[in-house]
């Protein structure tokens, strides 16, 4: 297995593969988000619904070329749940402003899916992270969406940047919120026979 092929375009999430040492590529997936299905699904099942659906449209293109027929895919979708509803992306700074409104002193859910697929296995997961957010002020929440972080990201906040200062509490996985559970997908990349260098690193010196 060469390497892996990340099928989103999310900063976050290469961030985290570089800051694991993975050599990874980028090829986009076009699968539709959250796509109206017949039957209802929980959000844990939504999200690896999707990463599936992304890491199988990835998988379709790169099985059929012979320099990246073995290569492992990463499918990975997020999503807000709060008292029940999902929050994906916000469509605009409006929709931003409600969301934002609504986390605002209250407790949410966050949860990623991860999805891997190679010519020999597949495999899906998931991960949730509850986290808390202090009471905000109009005026905090406009300021924050005129620095347009939240508008590419699911529950129009980044952990990772300006929006941490509104969370006041989480458990669970932080990384999860960014967008991948890193532990978790440590342990499943094991299952194809990845170790990361960290992990190998620490295997030589005996820490």
């Amino acid at each position: 297995m060469s390497r892996i092929i990340l099928a989103s375009a999310s900063p976050r999430r290469q961030e985290l593969l570089r800051m694991l040492g993975v050599d990874f590529k980028v090829l986009v997936s076009t699968f539709e988000e959250h796509r109206e299905v017949d039957q209802p699904l929980s959000p844990a099942e939504l999200v690896m619904a999707t990463a599936q659906g992304k890491a199988e449209e990835v998988f379709r293109i790169t099985s059929a070329q012979a320099e990246t027929a073995d290569d492992l895919v990463l499918g990975a979708d997020t999503i807000v749940v709060l008292k029940g509803v999902c929050l994906g992306k916000p469509a605009g700074q409006e929709e931003a402003r409600r969301m934002l409104q609504a986390l605002s002193g209250r407790w949410h859910q966050v949860f990623t899916g991860i999805a891997l697929r190679h010519r020999c296995k597949s495999v899906t997961a998931y991960e949730r992270t509850k986290v808390h957010f202090r009471s905000l002020t109009d005026r905090e929440i406009d300021a924050y969406i005129s620095t347009g972080e939240p508008m590419d990201k699911a529950g129009a906040y980044g952990i990772q940047g300006i929006g941490a200062i509104f969370v006041d509490r989480i458990e669970g996985c932080f990384y999860n919120v960014m967008g991948l559970p890193v532990p978790r997908l440590a342990l499943l990349l094991q299952e194809y026979g990845i170790t990361l260098p960290e992990v190998k690193t620490l295997v030589r010196t005996g820490h």
